[in-house]
């Protein structure tokens, strides 16, 4: 049997409890997940690549355990189709949240399928719990001192903490 291979990629700046879920669902249906972190010259990141590859390996360990060793961590400029293609992925994930989100990532599927019809864009329903939380969300909370830790991994609610208090 062919492996399966998914991407999931993202800004993740910074990880939240939101794609957490996302992987955790992709993992049911991945033997291997890429969490693909898009670098965009225009776009200031709040972490460095390595900081965010960092915060998604631990806080994967910590919530998956030996399954984590399925997620690999890494970055991209350009189209994700590209990336997609460069990981070997067959499997494209997205996560939606609400309406809003399905509504621009069907624009997207529809482009993507058009330009490269090897790849199957997968939709995760996030959870309820997590469907309101949103990483520029994270970083607004974060940057007036209020308590992110419900909608973040234990390390990234460390770092967010950190970063602030510069």
């Amino acid at each position: 049997m062919t492996e399966r291979i998914a991407l999931y990629a993202g800004s993740f700046d910074p990880l939240t409890n939101g794609h957490l879920d996302v992987l955790k669902a992709s993992l049911a249906i991945a033997d291997t997940v890429y969490a693909a972190i898009g670098i965009q010259a225009s776009k200031t990141a709040l972490f460095s690549f390595e900081e965010r590859a960092e915060l998604i390996e631990r806080a994967a360990a910590t919530e998956f355990g030996a399954e984590s060793r399925r997620i690999r961590v890494v970055s991209f400029t350009g189209l994700v189709i590209d990336a997609a293609r460069k990981q070997g992925a067959s499997i494209m994930i997205r996560g939606l949240r609400d309406g809003t989100d399905l509504d621009y990532e069907m624009q997207m599927a529809g482009m993507n399928e058009t330009m490269a019809p090897e790849l199957q864009t997968v939709f995760l329903p996030a959870s309820p719990s997590v469907r309101t939380i949103t990483a520029t969300l994270v970083r607004q909370i974060a940057s007036m001192g209020g308590d992110i830790r419900p909608f973040v991994p234990v390390a990234v609610a460390g770092a967010l903490k950190a970063k602030f208090a510069k």
